[in-house]
């Protein structure tokens, strides 16, 4: 405990600080695991959507048409590349924590590369997967 002059406890000493969270540079290891995690939940808030799309084309020949149709569009590709994405960032880190998991790539280097293999892992299979949507 903190005692100041007065040889009593000093009370500011164990006020909340304010963190301002955009002023702290976060290793490439920490990006990489906040992204498993946001793209972790965006994909669960996706899935039901994707189910619902799923369900419908599958019971209706009209709709499933008209998903065709929208599959030609610029608007769906991007949204479907950018759900692609999500997928693609999600397993690349899901795989460097699982090795994590097994202490490979622990010491600082390895766990710095593997970061930004799975970034580039990402967005080498991302521009792949938007030369077949074309």
């Amino acid at each position: 405990m903190p005692i100041n002059n007065n040889n009593s406890v000093d009370k500011s000493a164990y006020r909340p600080v304010f963190l301002n969270l955009l002023a702290i540079r976060l290793p490439v290891g920490g990006v990489v695991s906040i992204l498993h995690r946001v793209t972790g939940v965006l994909l669960v808030l996706l899935t039901p959507f994707g189910i619902y799309l799923l369900d419908r084309s599958l019971s209706d020949a009209g709709f499933f048409v008209q998903l065709q149709t929208w599959l030609g569009q610029m608007w769906f590709q991007i949204t479907l590349l950018l759900i692609c994405g999500l997928l693609l960032q999600h397993f690349f880190s899901g795989l460097r924590h699982l090795a994590l998991d097994i202490d490979w790539g622990i010491d600082r280097q390895t766990a710095r590369i593997t970061a930004w293999l799975t970034f580039a892992g990402t967005i080498l299979l991302l521009i792949v997967t938007g030369i077949w949507l074309q």
